[in-house]
């Protein structure tokens, strides 16, 4: 994958959007006879945590979280990931983390799921498949980035209309930035439909030496959320080599940023999603970011998916 082109988050559409977008028509109508195909329905309890916007909205930190909540009161949960080869970062996290159940379609994931006795399923992506449908559809935005320019790819990041938002069943907003203009553009679509607030901290930051010079590197949709979040919470960073999301990283990747830190007498710092994917023979000279995701109200989402499955406790 390329890495994301910068006029998909400008504010209104430049030249190119304007030259792309005729081919946005192509993918707009493919979306309106997906809409028409009826989507099959399996008896397990299953929530998808997907993105309209295309790319670095934390997809994988919120299934992790949901992972977390239900397994404290259910022990047949699992999570669900299509098999893409690029997709390997996301696959392994999964499956180090969780009981993580990969098939080279979703209809064989939830035929897994059903000969597991799995109770609950959990989707990394997947909204816009035509095949399945889900119990509930959560959606992920960055605050600060939302909808980009507010066109279809290729002209712009969206993968379905902002409209589509009515047929969700809640929106996960992380970031503060612009925070409140995304909600009023979202109410305005869906009035009814919860918004939850979410952010990142740092779970090994005693380990880490703030006061250090550090090289950071990442191969992931929204590398310049990475660079932001280190910086709010200072660190001293002087350079930030960047890869296409979901990059693969080689031999000569990490001896040019092995060289780049000696020369520089830094620290070099990436993302867990980057980190996994490096040799053994290079982990000991890089340190990892780990994060956990914080959602405000909580309580209510709980709320949320004990109404859907009709649970009391």
């Amino acid at each position: 994958m390329l890495i994301k082109p910068l006029f998909w988050d400008l504010k209104k559409a430049n030249i190119y959007s304007i030259v792309l977008f005729p081919f946005s028509l192509i993918i707009i109508f493919k979306n309106y006879i997906i809409s028409l195909i009826k989507k099959k329905n399996y008896k397990i309890k299953s929530i998808c945590v997907g993105n309209i916007y295309l790319g670095g909205t934390g997809k994988t930190p919120l299934v992790l979280k949901l992972y977390e909540l239900l397994k404290k009161k259910n022990t047949h949960i699992a999570t669900a990931k299509k098999i893409y080869k690029r997709h390997l970062d996301e696959e392994l996290i999964l499956k180090e983390k969780t009981n993580l159940i990969t098939k080279k379609n979703r209809i064989k994931i939830f035929n897994e799921a059903v000969k597991k006795k799995i109770d609950y399923l959990i989707f990394d992506d997947g909204l816009q498949d035509i095949s399945v449908d889900y119990d509930l559809k959560f959606v992920c935005f960055k605050s600060k980035n939302f909808i980009g320019n507010g066109h279809i790819i290729p002209a712009g990041p969206l993968r379905e209309k902002i409209s589509s938002l009515s047929k969700y069943d809640a929106v996960f907003l992380n970031g503060t930035e612009n925070i409140l203009n995304c909600i009023k553009i979202i109410k305005k679509i869906n009035p009814k439909i919860p918004i939850f607030k979410t952010n990142y901290i740092i779970k090994n930051g005693k380990h880490l030496d703030k006061k250090k010079k550090y090289i950071i590197f990442s191969g992931i949709g929204d590398y310049k959320s990475f660079e932001d979040f280190l910086i709010k919470n200072k660190f001293n960073l002087i350079s930030h080599k960047i890869f296409p999301d979901h990059h693969n990283y080689t031999k000569n990747d990490m001896l040019k940023i092995l060289k780049i830190s000696k020369i520089n007498n830094a620290k070099i710092l990436t993302t867990e999603k980057d980190y996994i994917k490096i040799s053994n023979l290079y982990k000991n000279k890089i340190f990892c970011i780990k994060i956990d995701l914080k959602i405000e109200n909580q309580e209510k989402l709980k709320k949320l998916i004990k109404k859907k499955f009709n649970e009391k406790n």
